[in-house]
C-alpha cells in the first residue's frame, strides 16, 4: 500500500473515531438528569460522580504517556474507544449505585486513554501531512457531538430508559470502529526514523525526549488548554442557567444556546484549517481568542435573550480553534517526544473541565452570574500573551510552509471528501 492511501485511510479512521467519541460523550453528559434518577444520586454526591470521570482520565492520560513507549497509539486507540462504548452501556444497564460507580470509573480511564491516543495519532498525521488539518478531526467531533445530543433528546421526549437508548448506539458502534481501526496510521518510517533515534528536547539535549526543560516550554500550552477548557465548561453547565434566570427566557429557548454553540464549533472548525494554512496558527489563535473573550462580555451584558444567543454564538466561533492548534503547537514544539507532549497537554482538558463549572457557580453566588461570566473572558486572554507559542516561524503551518514543504509532503486528499 502507497503512503499516501495509507495516510488517506488513516485519515478517515481517525476522523471517524472523533465523531463516534463526539456522538458518546453527548450521549452521556445530556443524560445526566437521567442517571441521578435511576440511580438515586443525591445533589450532594452527583458533583462527586462527575468530578471522578476526569480525574480518573486525566490519570489514564499519564499512563498512556507510558504505554505508548511500548505500544503505538493506534493500538491504544483501538481497544480503548471500544471499551468507551461499552462502559456507556454500562451505565445504562445498572441497578444499583456501586454498578454506576464502576461503569463511569471505566468511562473515565479509558476515555482518558482514548482522548491522549487520539490527538497522538492526529498530530503525527498532521505532520506527515505537511499541512494543516487537525481543526478537520475536532470537526468531526463536534458533528458527532451534536447527533449524539439530539439523539439523547430524542430519547427523552420517547420517555426511553437509558440502556435502550444507549444499545443502538453502542451495538452500532462497536463493529465500526473496530473495523476502522485497522486503518489507523501511525508515525510512517520515513518522516520520523529521526524521531525515533535520535530524540532531542527543545535544549537539544539527545534521549531525553521532553524533559523538566522541554515541560517548561509546554506550561503555556498546558495553561492555555485549561483555560480554553474554563470557557468551553462555562457554555456547557451555564448558558441555559443564565438566560433562564438571568435573561429571562423561557425553558425552551435556555436549551437553545448550547446548541448554537455546537454547531458555530463545527463550522469555525470545518473552516479553521483553511485559515491556519493561508494566515498561520498565531494569527489564527489571536483571532480566536479576541472573538471568545467578545462572546463572554457580550454575554455578560446583554440587555435580553437575543444579545446573549449573539455572545454564545461568538463564543463557539472563538473558542473552537484554540483546543485543536494547542495539540498541534504541542507537536510541532516537540516533534522528537510529540506523543509525551500530546498526552501531558490532555491532562489539562481535564484540569479546566473540573475548575470550569464550580469556579463560575461560586462567582455567581457570591456576586452575579453576570459577574461571573467575565472570569472566563479574563482567562481565555490569556492566550494572547502566549500565542508565539503556537507558530515558531520554522515549524509554521501556513502557505510559505505548504510551499517550502510540498515536494516533501504527502498532499493527500485534496479534491475528495476528507473529515
Amino acid at each position: 500500500m502507497t503512503d499516501d492511501v495509507r495516510l488517506r485511510r488513516g485519515r478517515g479512521a481517525l476522523g471517524f473515531s472523533f465523531f463516534v467519541q463526539g456522538v458518546t460523550f453527548a450521549l452521556l453528559v445530556t443524560r445526566i438528569p437521567a442517571i441521578q434518577d435511576r440511580y438515586g444520586i443525591s445533589d450532594g454526591l452527583l458533583p462527586v460522580f462527575l468530578a471522578a470521570v476526569p480525574v480518573l482520565a486525566g490519570v489514564a492520560s499519564v499512563g498512556t504517556e507510558h504505554l505508548v513507549k511500548r505500544v503505538a497509539p493506534s493500538v491504544v486507540l483501538r481497544w480503548a474507544q471500544p471499551l468507551v462504548l461499552l462502559s456507556l452501556l454500562g451505565v445504562g444497564a445498572g441497578e444499583r449505585l456501586w454498578h454506576v460507580a464502576v461503569a463511569l470509573g471505566a468511562f473515565g480511564l479509558s476515555v482518558g486513554a482514548l482522548d491522549a491516543s487520539m490527538n497522538m495519532l492526529g498530530v503525527s498525521l498532521q505532520r506527515a501531512y505537511g499541512r494543516s488539518i487537525m481543526l478537520g478531526f475536532h470537526a468531526a467531533y463536534s458533528l458527532g457531538g451534536i447527533l449524539g445530543a439530539s439523539a439523547a433528546w430524542y430519547a427523552a421526549h420517547a420517555h426511553l430508559g437509558l440502556f435502550v437508548s444507549y444499545l443502538p448506539a453502542v451495538a452500532v458502534l462497536v463493529p465500526l470502529v473496530l473495523l476502522g481501526s485497522r486503518y489507523y496510521a501511525d508515525r510512517t518510517d520515513r518522516t520520523d526514523r529521526t524521531d525515533r533515534t535520535d530524540r532531542r528536547d527543545p535544549e537539544g539535549l539527545p534521549g531525553k525526549g521532553l524533559g523538566p526543560g522541554g515541560f517548561s516550554l509546554l506550561l503555556p500550552l498546558c495553561l492555555v488548554m485549561a483555560c480554553a477548557y474554563i470557557g468551553d465548561s462555562t457554555v456547557a453547565n451555564w448558558s441555559a442557567k443564565y438566560l433562564q434566570d438571568v435573561l429571562g427566557s423561557s425553558e425552551q429557548t435556555a436549551t437553545v444556546p448550547y446548541n448554537v454553540y455546537m454547531v458555530t464549533t463545527l463550522v469555525g472548525r470545518a473552516v479553521g484549517d483553511l485559515g491556519v494554512r493561508r494566515f498561520g496558527a498565531v494569527a489564527v489563535v489571536r483571532c480566536g481568542t479576541l472573538l471568545a473573550a467578545a462572546g463572554f462580555a457580550v454575554v455578560a451584558a446583554a440587555p435580553g435573550v437575543w444579545a446573549g444567543m449573539l455572545g454564545f454564538t461568538l463564543l463557539g466561533i472563538g473558542l473552537c480553534v484554540i483546543v485543536p492548534q494547542t495539540f498541534a503547537a504541542a507537536g510541532r514544539l516537540f516533534p522528537g517526544s510529540s506523543d509525551t507532549a500530546v498526552a501531558r497537554l490532555n491532562i489539562f482538558n481535564y484540569v479546566g473541565f473540573l475548575i470550569g463549572s464550580p469556579l463560575v457557580g461560586a462567582v455567581g453566588d457570591a456576586w452575579s452570574y453576570r459577574g461571573a461570566m467575565l472570569v472566563p473572558m479574563v482567562l481565555v486572554l490569556i492566550t494572547l500573551f502566549h500565542a508565539r507559542s503556537f507558530g515558531p516561524r520554522e515549524a509554521r503551518y501556513g502557505v510559505d510552509h505548504e510551499r517550502r514543504a510540498g515536494d516533501r509532503a504527502v498532499d493527500v486528499g485534496r479534491g475528495g471528501n476528507g473529515v
